[in-house]
């Protein structure tokens, strides 16, 4: 028996977390389920499932929330530009409350990639390290959502854009990822680094043939400079500066630095990751 945390339990991978581990049998009153809005977590409490106030701008919640735990699953906050002191805030709490071990939710080739969106994760990562926790590396590729989530669009439009090139990507879904997460969180000692990405990289040429393929409709593949995409991110109501930082993903794609191919996801699973054809098809 453990006492387990998940925090950002109001996300869509947090809630993914939590149903997998009451999936694997975990007593629903050994999971702490943490959010900014536990009012949205009644469902869970309902189920035995303990509730609490997790705000990473409010050390005082995660001091709360952390007393007494033997594992916190610490999903990354989702503001580019403030994470780091949030994150810094989670770590300390974590380290005042010696938990037996921190599985951080980062990004796939944290250590090697260089686009803008990793540096957040490498200096959280770094506080880990420093803070002489017990931790675990979830490094997560990039989600299929992202881009099943634009279907409509690419419809509508005839095209995915981006500036992406033929550079392979190797997403999976958040329940893949979130179930690796379980895995980890339940069987890993402390000081592992997982690698995690779909068994099948793919483009966005491929993903725009896939969907054309499906509906029976026209979708190409609209490759224009990174400069253009960000301006068009921008144009479509995107507040900066995610413009610059998604259209810089798009130039690591291009230049292979979400490809994945350790196969620690799927090992994790113990099963092969969700492929192109199946995400497309579960969301159409």
């Amino acid at each position: 028996m453990m006492t387990i945390v998940v925090t950002a339990a109001t996300g869509q991978l947090g809630r993914l977390v939590i149903q997998d581990l009451l999936a694997k049998g975990v007593t629903p009153g050994d999971i702490v389920a943490g959010g900014r809005n536990p009012e949205k977590l009644s469902e869970l409490a309902a189920s035995g499932v303990r509730v609490q106030t997790v705000d990473y701008d409010q050390p005082q919640t995660l001091a709360a929330a952390f007393d007494g735990a033997d594992r916190v699953l610490f999903v990354s906050g989702s503001e580019p530009g403030r994470r780091i002191p949030q994150h810094k805030n989670v770590i300390d709490a974590a380290k005042a409350a010696k938990v037996g071990l921190i599985a951080y939710t980062g990004i796939a080739n944290a250590g090697t990639t260089t686009m803008k969106l990793a540096s957040d994760h490498l200096a959280t990562e770094a506080a880990l390290k420093a803070s002489g926790l017990p931790t675990v590396l979830l490094r997560h590729g990039w989600y299929f959502e992202n881009y099943t989530a634009q279907i409509p669009v690419y419809l509508e439009q005839g095209a995915v854009t981006g500036a992406a090139g033929g550079g392979r990507i190797s997403a999976a879904t958040r329940a893949d990822f979130a179930g690796a997460d379980v895995a980890a969180l339940l069987n890993a000692g402390g000081g592992e680094v997982y690698e995690m990405g779909g068994d099948e990289s793919f483009t966005l040429s491929e993903l725009a043939a896939e969907v054309s393929r499906q509906t029976g409709k026209p979708v190409v593949y609209n490759d224009v400079p990174t400069d253009t995409f960000a301006e068009i991110l921008a144009g479509v109501g995107l507040p900066a500066p995610l413009p610059q930082i998604l259209a810089d993903v798009d130039r690591a794609i291009r230049d292979g630095e979400l490809h994945v191919g350790t196969g620690d996801l799927s090992r994790l699973l113990g099963r092969p990751t969700t492929s192109l054809e199946d995400a497309v098809r579960a969301a159409l």
